[in-house]
């Protein structure tokens, strides 16, 4: 991932940079979507419609969430009108369920997780905490996987290449005190959170909603992190079991002992709100910094 030689990118920003996404009730039309990738997607019927706001560029997600049955629904190269909808693949995720999807699905991501927990979103930023790890993108990833993720799309059988679900954390002696307070909480989240190798793409683009309202002067700080101060998480020990999202958290409990954790813990979502108001702690922090020092995985490059 070139590390030595690479800076973080904000891939986000105002339109038409970033993930849009879409808030509905029940009382929203639903449409049945053909897909390119059936065998792996899940049939719906999705709530889509001519309302449905999608991601600008080739890939065309739409992420809408049910606030009534506090349901994610995730779309990849979406297209279509009317009653008629096509789209490469689709996925649902029940929010307040911790099971995975099918070992060797995809998603409307690369790594079979949902996309839209990962987001950085300019409310959380106001908020002054993001509790979840962030999704990001490599030019090249291992033809493999590791929990939670449950797909791979790798460009080569290569263990020098990161595999989808690996997670990186920036360093804590990486000093962030000259950065604006809006930059520190989105580097606190990294140092605690990590970022989630979830698709293919440019190294080191980390992911967020689009938003009129972030500031240009807040993504051009982001963009002088180095990427070589990020280490490898190897989080295996944190499984409960490979088919679940719950995981042991360490440093919570007593000495000695462990507490179970959702991975992506939806429920602080306020269904009734139009937009989510806490998504957070989505992807927690079993990785981190409250956490014993982890082994370095071997495929970390620098």
């Amino acid at each position: 991932m070139a590390a030595s030689t690479t800076k973080l990118h904000p891939d986000f920003g105002g339109p038409p940079y970033g993930f849009p996404y879409n808030v509905v009730g029940n009382a929203h039309p639903t449409v049945t979507v053909s897909f390119q990738y059936a065998s792996e997607s899940d049939p719906g019927p999705y709530p889509v419609g001519a309302d449905t706001l999608i991601e600008n560029g080739s890939d065309r997600h739409a992420l809408i969430v049910n606030r009534d049955t506090c349901t994610l629904y995730e779309l990849y190269d979406l297209s279509g009108s009317g009653t008629s909808w096509t789209a490469g693949s689709g996925a649902i995720f029940p929010l307040g369920s911790n099971a995975l999807r099918p070992l060797g699905w995809t998603s409307a991501d690369a790594a079979g997780l949902p996309l839209f927990p990962g987001l950085v979103r300019w409310d959380e930023v106001q908020a002054g905490a993001i509790t979840h790890a962030i999704r990001f993108t490599a030019q090249q990833t291992d033809r493999s996987f590791l929990w939670p993720a449950r797909h791979q799309a790798g460009a080569a059988a290569n263990p020098a290449l990161p595999p989808m679900g690996a997670r990186f954390r920036l360093r804590a002696t990486y000093d962030i005190s000259h950065f604006s307070a809006q930059a520190q909480v989105i580097l606190l989240a990294m140092q605690h959170y990590g970022l989630l190798l979830a698709d293919n793409g440019s190294n080191w683009f980390f992911s967020g909603t689009e938003d009129a309202a972030w500031p240009d002067s807040l993504l051009t700080e982001l963009k002088n992190v180095p990427a070589g101060q990020f280490d490898a998480v190897d989080e295996s020990g944190m499984m409960v079991d490979p088919n679940s999202a719950v995981a042991r958290s360490c440093g919570v409990a007593a000495a000695g002992s462990s507490t179970l954790r959702s991975w992506w813990r939806i429920s602080p979502v306020r269904c009734s709100d139009r937009r989510p108001a806490t998504l957070g702690p989505i992807w927690p922090a079993v990785a981190s910094a409250t956490l014993a020092p982890r082994r370095l995985a071997t495929w970390w490059l620098r």
